[in-house]
């Protein structure tokens, strides 16, 4: 039973730390596009140095977690709670970043 919650938490921690620096490389990839742009990517090059530091702690909680996997029941359910928790605010932050920039409502 710990083997297999061991290897639960340690695919959430994993899946977290992808979703969050998933979101850290879509900021990235919205930062040179705005500084291509110039003057004219003034808005949205703010809005990404705004959201930096938010994805990187989101991905270092998340790393945290999935370090946290490699110890028995405790640790596990702490780096499931970790990585899973920051893998759910990195998909918030990168649909709110999305929407931000597509005009949805």
């Amino acid at each position: 039973m710990g083997t297999v919650f061991g290897f639960v938490a340690f695919l959430v921690a994993l899946l977290g730390l992808v979703v969050t620096v998933g979101n850290a490389g879509y900021l990235a990839m919205l930062s040179s596009a705005a500084t291509k742009r110039g003057v004219s990517g003034g808005a949205a090059l703010e809005y990404v140095r705004g959201q930096r530091t938010t994805a990187a702690v989101l991905a270092v909680i998340a790393l945290i977690g999935l370090l946290c996997t490699s110890g028995g029941m405790f640790p596990d359910l702490i780096g499931l709670v970790l990585g899973g928790g920051s893998g759910v605010a990195g998909y918030r932050a990168l649909e709110s970043t999305r929407h931000h920039f597509r005009g949805d409502v």
